[in-house]
């Protein structure tokens, strides 16, 4: 079988996973919206701006519209949640009927509150196999070890996908649960601002860790009100992937914790930076509240963060509720 794979996206994750799949696919072809990009792939073999000295794979291919994806058999969607309506609006004409699609982004959107496999499915009439866990592009770029969640309700898709994932060093495990498995990589993100926002505050490892495991129940419970399965979150997508992203300090969530606890005001467009777990966090507030989830965590972050109250007198009010 002759498989040829596209890559939507070409930053930090997206020339990651096409590095990845490299290796079992015949063809890649890595979609960059910035030709530049394009150009700079297809003579030095290098992403320089996110991976210098990593050389790509030869056959690898960049490229700067979608005609490819017409003979694609998969398709891997790596674009942030906050941009992923305009790439697929675009992709819809092309991606035949058959084409699995993979999907990377961790988000819901507001004020919508659609998962991104919803979204997907509005542009092509079915879902997306989901791709989650405690996985730093920068680690599965240099073939360090790495195991991650892939989700859908239909075998065959998952057979293929986790075949041309599969590496000695990346590992992947099947899980049915796509709800659970998605909406653990969004909450994981509010998860890993909050436990960002007590170091920040330089609170104690005690309570640190408090906050974290009450997240990680809270995340539970959210997980089960949405139609998805308790066990998930203690999987790959779920308890590693919000330890990782809570404590890491390649987290840009940790990051974005942390400056909000130091209280330095963030500027994202200056900075270049995305942070999906901000986007998130209006629409993980409206799912607790509408499905009556207990959301000390969320509150938490929802009040420094969007109602822009002092982190002490937030984590007073977050410290009244931890025996709940």
């Amino acid at each position: 079988m002759d498989l040829k794979v596209s890559v939507i996206g070409a930053g930090g994750l997206g020339t990651a996973i096409a590095q990845l799949i490299s290796v079992n696919a015949d063809s890649v072809y890595l979609y960059a919206r910035r030709k530049e990009v394009v150009d700079e792939i297809a003579k030095t073999r290098h992403n320089t701006e996110y991976y210098p000295n990593l050389k790509l794979a030869e056959n690898i291919i960049p490229v700067n519209d979608f005609n490819h994806v017409k003979s694609c058999d998969i398709v891997f969607l790596c674009v942030p949640s906050s941009g992923i309506r305009s790439p697929l609006k675009e992709l819809s004409k092309f991606i035949c009927k058959d084409c699995i699609l993979v999907s990377t982004a961790k988000g819901i959107e507001y004020p919508s509150l659609k998962t991104m496999s919803e979204i997907v499915a509005e542009y092509f009439d079915r879902f997306p196999v989901i791709l989650s866990g405690p996985n730093f592009a920068s680690e599965i770029a240099l073939s360090l070890f790495t195991v991650a969640n892939i989700a859908s309700d239909d075998p065959k898709h998952l057979d293929l996908v986790k075949k041309v994932l599969t590496t000695d060093e990346f590992k992947v495990k099947l899980n049915k649960d796509v709800i659970g498995t998605e909406c653990c990589g969004v909450i994981k993100n509010i998860n890993a601002i909050a436990y960002g926002i007590c170091e920040g505050m330089n609170l104690n490892d005690n309570a640190r860790y408090a906050v974290l495991t009450k997240g990680f129940n809270e995340t539970k419970d959210l997980i089960e009100a949405l139609g998805g399965k308790r066990d998930t979150v203690n999987d790959y997508c779920g308890f590693g992937d919000v330890v990782l992203t809570s404590t890491s300090g390649e987290s840009r969530n940790h990051t974005l914790g942390m400056l909000y606890g130091q209280r330095i005001v963030v500027d994202e467009k200056a900075s270049g930076i995305i942070f999906e777990g901000k986007n998130s966090i209006m629409a993980i507030k409206a799912l607790c509240d509408e499905t009556s989830v207990d959301s000390a965590i969320v509150d938490f972050v929802y009040d420094i963060i969007v109602e822009s109250i002092p982190p002490k007198i937030a984590f007073k009010k977050l410290w009244d509720k931890m025996e709940c």
